[in-house]
């Protein structure tokens, strides 16, 4: 079986992954080079439990999604010889007046009636959990199992893993110009130098989804959503947790640098670092975290969520025969994107992995 891949980002590649060791063939075709987008500006937060807020459809995808990053982050470290950057920092969701407090302790008592482990914490137990919390914290909800790793990392390991696998092809430069259709079946995309041709097609273009051509109406429209990054390196590694505050984050790497983010920005493809942006972002982070304030400026940037309407990625099968989604992650790519890449290649080929390593090149 020959499969080809629409966008060479963490989900693409680890779509590639899943499938070569299901036996199938296949080709990543990126318009630029493999992880250009979305997947290097992420803050990496395996945010399982942090980004549930409440919502009952989310709590098994997400909590799996997470948890099967410890095994496979073992495996691409393995694989690859690179580490990933994968670190149970926990998370701790801080809040700095009595609404915030109280609004905490619903989402943790929701998640604790789940299974779930979380804690609410007075401002004085989390400041002993996170030394470097602010003393406007007046509480936080604690949740020890969420974790992180540096997509960067992630996305060389895998490239590296790919390129020793016979069955995977990377072609960076390759724009799909269009999906190619033999009636109403998608039978692979169409490229500068023609068509090639394949028994499934991958979508996971990220943020630029819709913009290929021939992807039918009848498939859910994806658009970007832009957010806007900070990075700051401390000078003596003080932060140990994932902070999230009311507008943002603060993830430390665990050598000092600390990425805080971000907006959510609807305003098309329109890649720019604001002021506003960058001052929105700062003021969270050094409320929660104030000693950040004299942590070095290190750099910005922004990119762009994939969002669609409905609030759920598209995983899967697709209403159009041959044409498979792995997109619309919107804030939990990184989250999903082993989960994704499993789920859409058993639904291509119907297999588990087999057993054994690849094939050397």
């Amino acid at each position: 079986m020959r499969v080809a891949i629409i966008g060479g980002g963490i989900i693409g590649c680890a779509t590639a992954q899943s499938l070569a060791l299901r036996g199938a063939d296949v080709v990543v075709l990126d318009r630029a080079v493999p992880g250009a987008e979305a997947s290097s500006a992420a803050a990496g937060i395996l945010g399982g439990q942090v980004e549930l807020h409440g919502r009952e459809q989310h709590v098994k995808p997400f909590i799996e999604a997470r948890d099967a990053w410890r095994s496979w982050a073992a495996q691409l470290a393995g694989d690859s010889g690179l580490d990933v950057g994968y670190r149970g920092s926990g998370v701790l969701h801080v809040a700095t007046n009595d609404v915030e407090r109280a609004e905490l302790a619903c989402e943790v008592a929701w998640q604790t009636s789940h299974g779930l482990v979380a804690t609410m914490l007075d401002g004085d137990v989390a400041r002993r959990v996170e030394p470097a919390l602010g003393p406007t914290v007046v509480g936080a909800a604690h949740y020890p199992d969420d974790a992180q790793v540096n997509p960067v990392s992630v996305l060389r390991a895998l490239l590296v893993v790919l390129a020793r696998d016979a069955r995977v092809r990377i072609r960076s430069g390759s724009r799909v110009h269009a999906l190619a259709f033999d009636g109403d079946r998608c039978v692979g995309v169409v490229l500068d130098d023609g068509e090639l041709r394949s028994d499934a097609t991958v979508l996971a273009a990220g943020s630029w989804s819709s913009h290929v051509g021939g992807v039918p109406g009848k498939v859910p429209s994806v658009r970007p959503v832009r957010g806007q990054m900070v990075e700051l390196e401390e000078r003596t590694p003080n932060l140990r947790a994932v902070v999230f505050g009311s507008a943002g984050y603060a993830v430390p790497r665990g050598e000092g640098r600390v990425l805080c983010g971000s907006t959510m920005e609807h305003v098309g493809f329109c890649r720019e670092v604001t002021a506003g942006g960058v001052q929105s972002i700062l003021a969270n982070a050094l409320a929660c975290v104030p000693s950040l304030a004299s942590a070095r400026f290190v750099a910005t940037w922004s990119n762009f969520r994939p969002y669609v309407d409905a609030g759920l990625p598209l995983v899967g099968a697709s209403p159009v025969p041959g044409l498979f989604l792995a997109t619309g992650h919107y804030r939990n790519g990184i989250l999903l994107a082993k989960a994704t890449a499993d789920a859409v290649a058993l639904a291509i080929t119907g297999s588990r992995p087999r057993s054994g390593n690849p094939p050397p090149p």
